[in-house]
């Protein structure tokens, strides 16, 4: 019970994100007059930067006190989120409301995956952690259909982010009934060796261990991509002549593709393993990115849509699985929040490198360079990752 109360609470969290994904980077646009690429996408440097630095302390955090507080004061925070944006005068408070939102999602999100992690036994990981991002990316790309919808009957605001409220509310009350794993993570804990410190954790993760560091990469890669999709796919595709509902359906599309298509590749890693899925998945994203500038029609860019959808979905279980194989239990939510701290730094590397080349160059541009940084993490990934599922797993 414990277990579907958090895949439940986890769809509120992704809604938190889906709420702006159609509507901030247009809102920059018509609402605050912004012209520059870089700047109306600040938002997302600001989200992601956030999001990335609690990722990392989360981690540490949640090796030490108790997840479901940190679950509920994440929570708390994100309340403020969609009140800021129904209140803005200035595009500095949708800044201040997305540094709220990656601190938002750095708490909930982080402790939603980490408590189910210490649920799953060792072989069903890859199905714990993909239940998770099924029901968070599944919210992500409700709402990101919904708020385009509510925007194009209304307005862009207030109207979408009334629902944002209610998600926020929603979530914290959830949130109160679940139940705290630490009991679960120390019976794993025992008879593992002492706790490393904070600064081996991150050595460790981000360049020492030859398998960590190539799915640190890979996390990176991945957001660094989505950062550049969040805010340049509402702008590309309005240049084609699509409306803001159609724009909504693409842009949901792809998240929904991700979130379904995870809980088959969180399973399928705990019976083949991690590491083909994983190089796939990161050659699968670079191909549909190259396939949205190569065609010129609505269905087909719904296909590529989707089929980057499913790329993202064949990493993003299957990373955090693998993570949660190799590290142990007293220092695995640290590594955890390293790679998260990584992975999620990506949005604001994205969105910064996509809006630089789209001043300087071209949107056409932007997205085909962009493309190219998954696929280099995925000849990466596939000469030096190890397999790490239990039973398949070979040594560093």
């Amino acid at each position: 019970m414990n277990f579907i109360l958090l895949v439940v609470t986890n769809f509120f969290v992704g809604s938190m994100v889906g709420l702006e994904r159609t509507l901030l980077p247009v809102i920059g646009e018509e609402d605050f007059g912004l012209v520059s690429t870089s700047a109306a996408l600040s938002f997302i440097v600001s989200f992601g930067f956030s999001k990335a630095i609690v990722n990392y302390f989360a981690g540490a955090i949640a090796d030490r006190f108790d997840r479901k507080n940190v679950l509920l004061f994440g929570w708390f925070v994100g309340l403020f989120v969609p009140l800021l944006v129904i209140f803005a005068t200035s595009w500095w408070m949708i800044i201040v409301a997305n540094v709220l939102l990656g601190i938002n999602q750095g708490l909930t999100w982080s402790m939603t995956v980490n408590m189910k992690i210490d649920l799953a036994k060792p072989t069903e990981r890859g199905l714990a952690v993909g239940m998770n991002e099924f029901a968070g990316y599944v919210g992500v790309a409700v709402m990101a259909a919904a708020s385009g919808y509510v925007a194009t009957t209304f307005s862009n605001r207030p109207e979408p982010f009334y629902i944002g409220v209610t998600v926020a509310i929603t979530g914290f009350l959830l949130s109160m009934f679940v139940k705290d794993t630490s009991g679960q993570l120390s019976l794993q804990g025992k008879g593992t060796r002492e706790r490393r410190s904070a600064k081996q954790v991150f050595m460790q993760t981000t360049w020492k261990d030859r398998s960590l560091s190539s799915l640190t990469a890979a996390g990176l890669s991945t957001n660094l991509k989505d950062g550049m999709a969040w805010g340049l796919f509402p702008f590309y595709f309005a240049s084609k002549g699509l409306s803001l509902s159609e724009i909504g359906l693409i842009v949901a599309i792809y998240p929904a593709a991700w979130g379904v298509f995870q809980l088959f590749t969180g399973v399928l890693s705990d019976r083949i393993g991690r590491k083909g899925l994983i190089v796939g998945g990161m050659l699968v994203q670079a191909t549909s990115l190259w396939m949205i500038l190569l065609v010129d029609d609505y269905s087909l860019w719904m296909v590529a849509a989707l089929l980057l959808g499913i790329g993202t979905a064949m990493v993003y279980p299957t990373i955090q699985a693998s993570i949660s194989d190799v590290a142990e239990p007293n220092w695995r939510a640290s590594a955890m929040g390293v790679y998260r701290f990584w992975r999620d730094s990506g949005y604001a590397f994205g969105a910064l490198i996509a809006g630089l080349l789209t001043d300087v160059l071209s949107i056409d541009w932007a997205i085909g360079l962009v493309a190219v940084i998954p696929f280099l993490a995925g000849i990466v990934a596939f000469a030096r990752l190890r397999e790490t599922l239990p039973g398949l797993r070979t040594e560093d």
